[in-house]
């Protein structure tokens, strides 16, 4: 398959988890947001230069270049493993960015303020990751032989949750510290006993 006809092919595929389409790059900030969650979740690809509607725009300058390589080694921490490659393209210059997942999660988006944010992929969209994904990451770096004792607060944590809910919900009905709701919700996803979803813009946890 030669170069256009590959890329036409990514194209039909239409933007989804692991696919973003970004018609040019003027803030590395931002496209730090794509690459973050490209990390945090399965891995993608940016089709740099290809409209939202999959008309060929191209890649204007070296400068918008040099923006992506900023992004991913400037604006992310820690930096994420990327791969550019670059097509031309009837008279147009796209370029694709490889993110695969990383190990070592989360992998945050600076913004020009030098704040951290992690963000995860879902659908099409570039979501910040949910306080209770940010210490699943952190609980998945523990040795894999630790265990989990179901003590009170266990027990109070899962009575509260009876269906789909918020952390806000289930921190008010089960009494139990914010952080502490946290730090369990996390190592109950890890164990299989509680899994998240995203919907209506909300991270909501419920009971396997």
């Amino acid at each position: 398959m030669d170069d256009k006809r590959y890329l036409l092919s990514l194209i039909r595929e239409g933007e989804h988890q692991q696919q973003d389409f970004k018609y040019r790059v003027s803030d590395a900030c931002k496209l730090a947001k794509s690459v973050s969650a490209f990390a945090n979740t399965d891995g993608g690809r940016l089709l740099i230069g290809v409209r939202d509607d999959g008309i060929l725009s191209g890649v204007r300058s070296e400068e918008e270049i040099f923006m992506m390589h900023q992004a991913a080694y400037k604006y992310c921490r820690p930096e994420p493993s990327i791969k550019f490659d670059t097509y031309h393209i009837d008279g147009r210059t796209i370029v694709i960015a490889t993110v695969p997942p990383c190990d070592k999660r989360p992998v945050c988006a600076l913004d020009k303020e030098g704040g951290k944010h992690a963000y995860v992929r879902i659908k099409d969209e570039n979501i910040v990751a949910s306080p209770v994904l940010l210490a699943l990451w952190r609980e998945s770096q523990k040795s894999q032989g630790s265990v989990i004792t179901y003590n009170q607060d266990i027990r109070q944590l899962l009575n509260a949750i009876q269906r789909r809910q918020t952390l806000n919900q289930i921190v008010r009905l089960s009494r139990l510290p914010r952080f502490k709701v946290i730090s369990l919700l996390a190592r109950l996803i890890r164990f299989g006993t509680i899994r998240w979803e995203y919907d209506n813009q909300q991270f909501l946890f419920l009971q396997e």
